[in-house]
């Protein structure tokens, strides 16, 4: 009986990290290129009573085997790197990634970071930042007098001055990408950095070989789809309930056979 008791405990404390995750990512539906994930399970260990194609006395071979499991453990959070709805800011410096690839941002410990945010801010000596003040890689430097900014979609960065008719290259957006982007270690912030299992990053121009286009004055919004996750969190809660359920059956089953009098 204790057999079920521990099991159908693993069971809960699986599907409350599952609602851990399903709220992470409700909570997270107008956070501006997240990327929703995904909780996967495995099951434990088995005990074996008896073995597939063992020969019983008779001479006949048992066709399958007799085991019992131990239940199931979390062993991974699967980010999804799906697109996202691309939406319209009118901001010229909100730009949004349609495909593959990574806006990289300089940390101020020299470390860089990865994100599909591409809600740009400029800071005071004219440098384009992230809403945290952190530099873009390259690095992209706009005059204080210029009164008009294009971003192409091939993340050419010109400006126009006063008196020109004409826009001036300024700068160049490059996007990264990574073989195993799942891989990557989400810090907060809109931020991902590389890990060993994400690999190196590949770093190219946008709309080549591969990589997303930008589009200017567009925001690229969450990927997470409310009614999924919602359905997601009803079958946690469901699967949740019925182990809490087997945990009270198996009490109670102990409880009668405790009460047994010779």
């Amino acid at each position: 009986m204790s057999r079920a008791l521990y099991t159908a405990a693993t069971g809960m404390i699986a599907q409350q990290m599952n609602v851990d995750n399903i709220a992470n990512n409700l909570a997270n539906v107008n956070t501006t290129g997240y990327k929703k994930s995904k909780m996967e399970f495995q099951d434990l260990l088995y005990q074996q009573f008896r073995l597939a194609g063992a020969t019983q006395a008779e001479g006949a071979q048992v066709p399958v085997e007799l085991q019992i499991g131990y239940g199931t453990r979390p062993v991974a959070t699967q980010r999804i790197f799906s697109q996202g709805t691309i939406v319209p800011t009118g901001n010229p410096l909100d730009v949004s990634i349609d495909g593959d690839g990574f806006f990289q941002i300089s940390l101020p410990d020299g470390t860089t970071a990865y994100t599909r945010d591409g809600a740009l801010k400029v800071s005071s000596d004219g440098s384009v930042v992230t809403s945290d003040g952190y530099s873009l890689e390259p690095q992209i430097t706009l005059p204080p007098d210029a009164t008009d900014i294009n971003i192409s979609s091939n993340g050419e960065v010109s400006i126009k001055l006063p008196g020109d008719a004409d826009f001036q290259t300024v700068g160049q957006l490059e996007l990264a990408r990574f073989i195993n982007p799942a891989g990557l270690k989400s810090v907060g912030r809109n931020l991902m950095l590389e890990t060993a299992a994400s690999g190196n990053p590949i770093v190219g121009a946008p709309d080549e070989q591969g990589f997303g286009k930008l589009s200017q004055r567009f925001l690229e919004l969450s990927n997470v789809e409310v009614v999924d996750e919602m359905v997601s969190m009803i079958v946690a809660q469901r699967a949740y309930e019925i182990n809490s359920k087997a945990i009270q059956t198996s009490e109670e089953m102990l409880a009668n056979a405790n009460s047994l009098k010779r």
